[in-house]
């Protein structure tokens, strides 16, 4: 496998492609003419320092940003975000770090929040809890989430059942793209493990996962294909399967050695 220019076209059609996207933040060139894809099936990750460019563009991808120069497409079609709302219209969930949790909000408040089930007028269109936690519950049962009840509230929760609640109420909605910012930073090896094995859930679902990680062990453990930035320039693609920690640092840092 080669750098992003030289990398053959998968024979799928990917879910998620990115094509020549640039992103400038006055004279800073934050992302430079970065070409990318993401298949249905397969966990993807994106690695890079800080800097690189990651972050930039994830939040293109997902709609906080709009590119200067390139271009998006899902399942081929071309795609202009002008926002994250239409990001997830295309299918496109995005859990960031921060997680973005209600700490007072039960679970399944928060797997509902802004789309919550109401019951009929001529009952006086009250919140209908009940069916909110038993939805919720199918849901995060659904993804091998099983440690985490829906009318706990989320200050209760650990930092896992945290990422598990996040990831839950990314795909409750119908998305087939999933965009994933450090899902396992902060967290403890048997938490992180629980991650991992939703992440891997979400792929055996024929899902299309796309994570930033600066945990190297964590990626070549779960992913099936890496990106490399570098400076806002994409400067590696590798199969998981076909590369190792050195090669995928020595990208990374830019001090490469011989395969």
């Amino acid at each position: 496998m080669t750098t992003g220019a030289a990398t053959p076209r998968p024979i799928r059609q990917p879910v998620l492609d990115a094509v020549s996207l640039t992103k400038h933040f006055g004279g800073v060139t934050a992302l430079d003419d970065v070409s990318l894809w993401a298949l249905a099936g397969e966990v993807t990750a994106l690695v890079g320092e800080n800097g690189a460019g990651k972050s930039t563009l994830i939040k293109c991808l997902s709609g906080v940003y709009q590119p200067d120069a390139g271009e998006i497409r899902v399942d081929d079609k071309p795609m202009s975000f002008a926002s994250p709302l239409d990001a997830r219209l295309a299918g496109i969930e995005t859990v960031y770090q921060e997680l973005g949790l209600v700490e007072y909000f039960d679970v399944a408040m928060n797997i509902f929040l802004g789309r919550e089930i109401c019951r009929p007028w001529w009952q006086g269109s009250m919140l209908d809890r009940r069916a909110m936690r038993r939805r919720a519950r199918e849901v995060l049962a659904g993804f091998g989430i099983t440690n985490v009840n829906p009318s706990t509230e989320v200050r209760q929760l650990s930092g896992g059942q945290r990422q598990g609640v996040s990831i839950a109420r990314a795909m409750a909605w119908g998305a087939r793209t999933i965009i994933m910012d450090e899902p396992t930073a902060a967290l403890g090896v048997r938490e992180s493990e629980r991650v991992m094995d939703v992440i891997r859930r979400l792929r055996d679902s024929n899902l299309c996962v796309l994570i930033v990680s600066h945990n190297i062990p964590q990626i070549l453990a779960v992913a099936d294909r890496i990106w490399v930035l570098r400076a806002g320039r994409l400067v590696a693609h590798r199969l998981a399967s076909e590369t190792n920690h050195a090669d995928i640092v020595g990208h990374i840092t830019g001090m490469t050695l011989p395969r």
